[in-house]
């Protein structure tokens, strides 16, 4: 959670997803007393929105009109429906197409006869909103192209039940709240890790008859620490990029190959600031629709002067008593990394084209700042999160998530345990996956730690 404006702009996790009792997050939040009266409500941790939040909307067309909404409902409804059928996929040893992308565009391009009644208007508008609604599942999914996410293991995902909610005092007021409750001095920030040493017999300095320790943790700025179990939560982004420097000895072949099969894309925010707001006041998502867009044709592949294309549309941040006018859009993928590299000017100056072009209004005034993430270029994240890549499977995530040594009968075991939501089998991308996930480690420790010494 970052300041921004007169709120709180969320640069990471935005909203917990599937608030309900199976949700941890939502949990400890409640718990902890950090949320608003709205998420509490029994209804609303009910409803089972399957990921997509159903936000009171707007749609944007690129001709500069607000489009019909029974049209974009109608498309939408044969999306959504088209992804649920891809769970009919899973464990299935022949799906008809790789990636849920190729799948979805076949799906389409079988119903087209039949789209809008035949009328072409009509159906080309259809067939815009379900370009859009690619882009959205891209964000959703953290990828560059549904062609990427792989279709039979799609369906493993598990959605919660639950309203979406934000937290009033942002995101990271939870993770204050657990820090809280440790020691003081328990948590050491900017310590980053240059190389994780394993399998070895480390002591301290100078002391050359004690404890000796089967893992090193060496740290950029020179300082080391020395340990029998360490819980690696890096994210896959980081570890496709550096996992063979990173651990010494290298992973071992199996591990390296998941991490190579596994997908992580990149999803990124851009705030906008704005005096007065242009939306009205019961609106809060402003989707964007560029009406000349099929499913069925190839996007432009020219980044620098396309990229805003793939922009899905502004969520308006809630209540704008606390942050005033706000939108937040969501961008994923090359397009997303290409923004990246822009700068603060040209953002903005793309995004007030976007507003201008989709409102209709050449004069409409700009806002006032921008601010966005950056989750590519950081050297630490490599990107947002991970999704089940062609080629890959829910079992690499497993494969992922085994502690090494891998032999059960080495006498150091739990040397390096794996967290983090890449390793969550059927919540990956989640917040809450990530939460169990290191549950998950500690119990793992807590087990060790419990067992008998054999005599």
């Amino acid at each position: 959670s970052f300041p921004a404006a007169s709120g709180l702009a969320e640069m990471g996790a935005h909203w917990i997803h599937g608030p309900s009792p199976g949700n941890p997050v939502f949990c400890l939040a409640s718990q902890y007393g950090l949320l608003g009266p709205e998420a509490a409500r029994e209804e609303n941790q009910q409803v089972e929105a399957g990921g997509h939040p159903p936000l009171p909307s707007v749609t944007y067309g690129s001709s500069g009109k607000v489009l019909n909404p029974k049209a974009v409902r109608e498309a939408r409804d044969l999306f959504y429906a088209l992804l649920a059928s891809t769970r009919a996929f899973q464990g299935s040893k022949e799906p008809p197409w790789p990636s849920v992308g190729q799948y979805v565009r076949a799906e389409i391009a079988r119903t087209v006869p039949t789209m809008a009644g035949g009328q072409e208007d009509a159906r080309r508008l259809q067939l815009a909103v379900l370009a859009a609604c690619l882009k959205l599942e891209c964000c959703i999914s953290g990828t560059h192209s549904m062609d990427l996410v792989g279709l039979e293991p799609f369906g493993e995902y598990v959605s919660l039940p639950g309203l979406d909610c934000t937290f009033p005092g942002g995101y990271s007021s939870l993770a204050e709240r657990l820090l809280s409750d440790l020691p003081e001095g328990t948590v050491l920030f900017n310590k980053a890790v240059r190389t994780i040493h394993w399998q070895g017999s480390f002591r301290e300095e100078g002391d050359d008859g004690g404890r000796v320790f089967p893992v090193r943790v060496e740290c950029e700025d020179g300082d080391v620490f020395l340990a029998d179990h360490v819980i690696v939560t890096v994210p896959l982004g980081f570890l496709k990029e550096r996992h063979q420097e990173f651990f010494q000895p290298p992973l071992p072949e199996r591990k390296a190959q998941a991490i190579r099969n596994l997908g992580f894309g990149t999803n990124n925010k851009i705030f906008l600031e704005f005096e007065q707001p242009f939306w009205e006041p019961e609106q809060q998502l402003l989707e964007v629709v560029w009406e000349d867009e099929s499913p069925l044709e190839e996007p432009d592949a020219d980044l620098e002067a396309n990229w805003f294309k793939k922009l899905i549309g502004f969520v308006v941040l809630q209540p704008p008593e606390q942050h005033g006018h706000v939108l937040c859009g969501f961008i994923a993928g090359k397009e997303s990394e290409h923004m990246e590299t822009l700068s603060d000017a040209e953002v903005l100056s793309a995004m007030t084209h976007v507003l201008r072009t989709m409102t209709g209004n050449p004069d409409l005034p700009a806002p006032r700042s921008v601010l966005r993430s950056r989750w590519h270029s950081a050297p630490y994240t490599r990107g947002s999160y991970s999704y089940v890549a062609v080629g890959s499977s829910g079992d690499d995530i497993d494969v992922l998530a085994q502690p090494l040594p891998e032999d059960p009968r080495d006498p150091r075991p739990l040397q390096l345990l794996f967290a983090g939501e890449a390793t969550h089998r059927t919540f990956y991308s989640t917040t809450h996956g990530a939460l169990l996930s290191g549950w998950r480690e500690a119990e793992r420790l807590n087990q060790l730690f419990q067992a008998p010494v054999p005599a």
